[in-house]
């Protein structure tokens, strides 16, 4: 069973900085894509920011030059250092990440796995 567990999530004011974490835990063989999404209340989930096994890195217009992407291939994490907040960057922020296990009976499988998400909350 492959796990993605999420913190740093908070209250901070507008223009205040947070940084987000996310340990993946389990029977993993690999991490290839992995990423942050968020949903604010009576909106749709989508994507922040993604980067690949190779360090490329994709964001959505409204966070570059804001937020950054990073990942530790070793400790199975990924980072999202989040800068110049403000207050439509509300909502639950989830880790996204697409792995290859390897299940109970040793055969490797590709899947992809969601965090239970971490509330950022931006306001005076």
């Amino acid at each position: 069973q492959v796990q993605l567990v999420e913190s740093g999530g908070g209250l901070v004011q507008p223009w205040g900085s947070l940084r987000l974490s996310c340990v993946a835990s389990g029977s993993i063989v690999s991490i290839n894509d992995i990423g942050w999404y968020r949903q604010a209340p009576g909106k749709e989930r989508e994507l922040v920011a993604t980067i690949t096994s190779s360090s490329s890195s994709n964001y959505r217009d409204s966070v570059k030059g804001r937020f950054t992407i990073s990942r530790d291939n070793a400790k199975n994490m990924v980072y999202l250092q989040m800068n110049s907040l403000k207050p439509e960057d509300t909502a639950v922020y989830y880790c996204n990440a697409k792995l290859v296990v390897r299940d109970p009976y040793y055969i490797l499988r590709s899947v992809e796995v969601w965090g239970q998400g971490t509330l950022v909350t931006v306001s005076t």
